[in-house]
């Protein structure tokens, strides 16, 4: 009988999540596989958790009692009615406890079962991945085909527009985005929309450079580095002010955190690949698009009505919030411009749909926001002293996470991979406790070195 590895639920959601894509269904891939990794924590018995695990389990409770504040209506906002947003509030409960399993099951994993490699290269495949669909994005941006499954459903669930929305894959968004051109294409495969594309991309390079070039052996090497080149393409064709600022914050923490080691030989060879992909940039047509990108904000106005009033409704709600998002009444332009038959696309859009922030702001209230940040910022600090190739990295993703929270969602795949991050990090300190000098045997901080040590077999 075929045996499978204890780490095959963690490899799969990385390997399948392109054929979930293609399939429709990517939203629920970690929901699904997070069932068979519940099931080997509970057999493993008592269960580690990171720390500041309980400021996280304060917004996992939160996401759940906001459930009673789904029928009363915000501020300037439609009243809410269907079924749909008892839908979409158990779909973000579901993820949320999907995800808090992923990080578990990996903080878990005895280190001959997973190694921190295997995780650091399993980020780098997925990577490749998204950097091949920022290819098929910009060059193929009018490519679609309907999922598979959308022909296996009854009609009934495949006519309802969040169904269809999934079941309609295609390779890039096309809007209207710089001066004088129609539409641009921005690539968004193997993910639903074009700026989780961008925030993801930002993640997975900073593991793949981890993996691939940090770590990695000389073709390795060599193939992360043409992989990180290869990526500036789509980087700029995909107009995501957001993710370009994310590459800055990244560069510039690097460097400090390099210059604060003298690690000076390697500080310069960091500044010599930025200014080659600077001038690169600025020597080919890509220089251009990201200068014009620059020069047009068309989603600002958009985005500081939707920011405002989220604040709003969580001050009218600060405690538990609204359970989800709400449909803002009119547009940024004035209330009376809304969704139509002649204009689908005008107006009612929905506060908390412009960032991670926003979003829980509405749905969870202050609390919620506040639990959030605190359990980043918590880990942050924690492992501020792993100065090691996955410290760093697992620092800056948090580091980017409480950036892009102002302006892109985090849930699926984005929260998922900093969840990860965060289990890499309590591993990493794991294994740094375990190879310290041990203390005196009689104390108490030797026999919780020992206890410890023997969880770690």
């Amino acid at each position: 009988m075929l045996q499978l590895s204890p780490t095959w639920p963690l490899s799969a959601m990385f390997v399948l999540y392109p054929v979930a894509w293609m399939l429709g269904v990517s939203t629920f891939i970690f929901v699904v596989l997070a069932v068979p990794m519940a099931v080997q924590l509970r057999r493993r018995g008592s269960v580690r958790v990171p720390p500041g695990f309980g400021i996280w389990l304060i917004l996992l409770l939160w996401v759940l009692l906001s459930a009673m504040m789904l029928g009363l209506r915000a501020p300037n906002t439609l009243p809410p009615s269907g079924g749909g947003r008892y839908l979409g509030w158990g779909i973000w409960l579901a993820n949320y406890l999907a995800l808090t399993v992923l990080m578990l099951y990996v903080l878990n994993m005895r280190q001959r079962e997973l190694s921190q490699r295997r995780v650091v290269r399993l980020f780098g495949f997925m990577a490749v991945v998204t950097v091949i669909g920022g290819y098929l994005g910009s060059l193929l941006p009018s490519v679609g085909f309907m999922a598979p499954l959308n022909y296996l459903l009854p009609p009934g669930i495949a006519n309802q527009p969040y169904v269809a929305s999934l079941m309609d894959v295609r390779f890039a968004q096309v809007q209207q985005v710089l001066a004088g051109e129609d539409a641009s294409p921005r690539p968004s495969a193997p993910f639903e929309y074009t700026n989780s594309w961008g925030e993801n991309i930002a993640i997975l390079l900073i593991w793949l450079i981890v993996g691939w070039v940090v770590l990695g052996g000389p073709v390795r090497r060599l193939l992360g580095i043409a992989i990180a080149l290869a990526a500036i393409y789509p980087i700029i064709y995909s107009l995501n002010r957001g993710l370009w600022v994310g590459l800055g914050i990244s560069v510039a923490y690097v460097a400090i955190r390099l210059a604060l080691r003298g690690r000076m030989v390697v500080l310069g060879g960091l500044a010599l690949a930025v200014g080659m992909i600077g001038v690169l940039v600025v020597a080919t047509p890509l220089g251009r698009t990201f200068d014009e990108r620059l020069q047009n904000g068309h989603s600002d106005d958009i985005r500081a009505t939707l920011s405002e009033g989220a604040v709003t409704a969580a001050n009218h709600s600060p405690i538990l919030g609204y359970g989800g998002n709400r449909a803002l009444i009119g547009s940024n332009r004035s209330i009376a411009i809304g969704k139509s038959d002649d204009c689908k696309q005008c107006g009612n859009r929905e506060l908390g749909s412009n960032g991670q922030f926003w979003s829980v702001l509405v749905g969870q209230g202050w609390v919620g926001a506040i639990c959030y940040n605190g359990f980043f910022l918590y880990c942050l600090w924690r492992y501020r002293r792993d100065h090691s190739a996955i410290g760093i990295a697992g620092s800056l993703v948090l580091i980017l996470m409480l950036f892009f929270q102002f302006t892109y969602g985090a849930l699926e795949a984005t929260l998922a991979y900093a969840l990860i991050s965060v289990a890499l990090l309590a591993r990493n300190d794991q294994l740094r406790r375990a190879l310290a000098p041990p203390p005196p045997k009689g104390t108490v901080a030797g026999l919780r070195a020992r206890l410890e040590a023997a969880g770690n077999r």
